[in-house]
């Protein structure tokens, strides 16, 4: 960056509006954005641990669940595209809620994003770890040294490999994750469509383990034995679809920032509902609902529905599914740094956190301190917490739900709010900017109170508890609490941000003007 561009920068901030922070511009494309919307999202890990316990709850009606639990992950995807044509900015939910609420509710958005994004690196690398012995065992046909996965020390030692491996690769600049990210995710696509296309065939040539013939009902929602199922299907969507956002938080470094990455949000999660669909169909037709050996309904498979079935389906290609498991879990270990990432370096710049975290690599241009950082505390966290209780470990990874339908309904509420001078301007905008988000933000809303309640039950997540309260319920709570501890001494130490000199609520004088004139008018980033 030039010395004028810096100074323009510079005097941007500090008159609260937004402004660049050196990250590499113009690196990524429509088709690499996808991509690591895709391998953050790790469709092949999500689904196999996702399809069982679905099928326990509403039988043959998964794909239909999968359309309903698509339908607020859209909706809230079409707020973040228009807030991110008018303010693209790294920091997403962080600046965006800023601008709508002010400092201290975007604040929380960011806090949000980042807890959920961090915590939920280290069970990538448990999982990663896990499915590395498994494909071991499978290839060496040795069971035994699958089990060496649930040895704590070798877990937590391979885990802090995997995750510097990640580290190293994000440090480096995009083009580094983009290409790498281009062969993992292509891999782990072509596994599961050649898995799903195997099982389509066994099922037609009558070799398949209960085969079940497609019926269209299977997408009818209405069909849905119960509004318990349907609640059930929009927690899943919560965990199935998350970690499309990362396509915007490398806003400031995509072609065409205003509108590319928008575009791959919304494709990001259209082609993952695809896919999704057409494993959920090829796997009930070969394995039926039901609780046989194969069964999907079969509770002994369903923590790994993908290693059950890869043998009766692909033979000796059984080991390319576990691979593709592995690649999906290591992919978006490494994916899913772009978030916390680049979150924490918009907080850094705008001063609503230490600026030490704004430093951008003089080299790569990545925001090295920031990657760093959300490294270190996923593995000490993870280090910790296997060493102390794995039930405290999985609970706080169950807990993350209410920390996504927390920043993403915030944020959709957010896009409802920025534009409410502008909600019937045009048709469009009643939809896009009101309608749209509005429903999806109060559909998560709704989520995250009925997980507050229901996991304030004992029996809730491992069953563990204090003081007869669920564990999943307190750790969800500490984990807001301690953002919001974390913000006040931060509003105490450095108040410029709080007091809105560093990032300005709404939009600054010249743009009210310019819509009231009705002037065309584009707000600098």
């Amino acid at each position: 960056m030039s010395a004028p561009e810096r100074q323009a920068a510079a005097s941007s901030t500090e008159t609260g509006g937004l402004s660049r922070k050196g990250l590499s511009a113009g690196t990524v494309g429509l088709i690499g954005a996808i991509v690591i919307g895709i391998s953050c999202i790790a469709p092949a890990y999500t689904l196999t641990a996702a399809l069982g316990p679905t099928v326990s709850e509403v039988g043959v009606q998964v794909p239909a669940i999968m359309l309903v639990g698509f339908i607020p992950m859209l909706l809230v995807a079409f707020g973040y595209r228009e807030l991110n044509n008018r303010m693209p900015d790294s920091g997403t939910s962080f600046t965006w809620a800023t601008r709508a609420f002010g400092p201290w509710i975007g604040w929380m958005a960011g806090w949000g994003l980042i807890a959920a994004t961090i915590l939920v690196l280290s069970n990538l690398a448990g999982i990663a770890v896990e499915f590395l012995f498994l494909l071991i065992a499978q290839i060496t046909n040795i069971p035994a040294i699958a089990d060496l996965a649930f040895e704590p020390l070798i877990n937590v030692a391979v885990c802090l490999l995997f995750m510097l491996g990640a580290t190293l690769v994000s440090y480096r600049d995009m083009q580094t994750t983009q290409k790498l990210q281009y062969f993992l995710v292509g891999f782990q696509v072509l596994v599961l469509v050649f898995f799903a296309g195997a099982a389509i065939v066994a099922t037609l040539n009558g070799s398949a383990f209960d085969a079940t013939p497609f019926d269209i009902s299977w997408f009818d929602p209405f069909a849905v034995s119960s509004v318990t199922a349907l609640v059930a299907g929009l927690s899943l969507s919560i965990f199935i679809f998350w970690g499309w956002d990362v396509t915007l938080t490398m806003n400031e470094e995509t072609r065409d920032p205003d509108k590319t990455p928008g575009r791959a949000a919304t494709l990001t999660v259209i082609i993952i509902v695809a896919l999704y669909l057409l494993l959920a169909v090829s796997l009930i037709m070969y394995a039926g609902v039901g609780t046989g050996e194969y069964g999907l309904g079969n509770e002994d498979i369903q923590s790994n529905v993908f290693f059950a079935l890869s043998g009766p389906i692909l033979g000796p290609l059984a080991f390319l599914v576990s691979l593709a498991v592995l690649t999906s879990s290591a992919s978006s270990l490494q994916s899913t740094f772009v978030s916390p990432a680049r979150t924490l370096l918009a907080m850094g710049h705008y001063g609503a956190l230490p600026p030490a975290l704004a430093k951008v690599h003089p080299r790569f241009f990545t925001p090295g301190v920031a990657t760093i950082v959300s490294a270190v505390v996923a593995s000490a966290f993870y280090a910790v917490m296997r060493f102390i209780s794995e039930n405290v470990l999985w609970d706080t990874i169950t807990a993350l739900g209410m920390m996504i339908c927390f920043y993403y309904g915030l944020t959709a509420f957010a896009c409802v709010w920025y534009f409410r001078r502008q909600w019937f301007d045009s048709a469009r905008n009643v939809f896009f900017t009101l309608l749209f988000p509005l429903v999806g933000g109060v559909i998560l809303a709704v989520l995250f109170v009925r997980t507050l309640i229901d996991s304030m039950d004992p029996g809730y997540g491992s069953g563990s508890n204090i003081a007869g309260v669920g564990l999943v319920f307190v750790l969800g709570v500490t984990v807001i609490l301690v953002g919001v501890v974390i913000m006040i001494w931060q509003a105490v130490r450095s108040p410029a941000f709080f007091r809105g000199e560093t990032l300005s609520l709404d939009a600054p004088p010249s743009l009210r003007r310019a819509r009231r004139e009705n002037t065309p008018h584009k707000e600098d980033a």
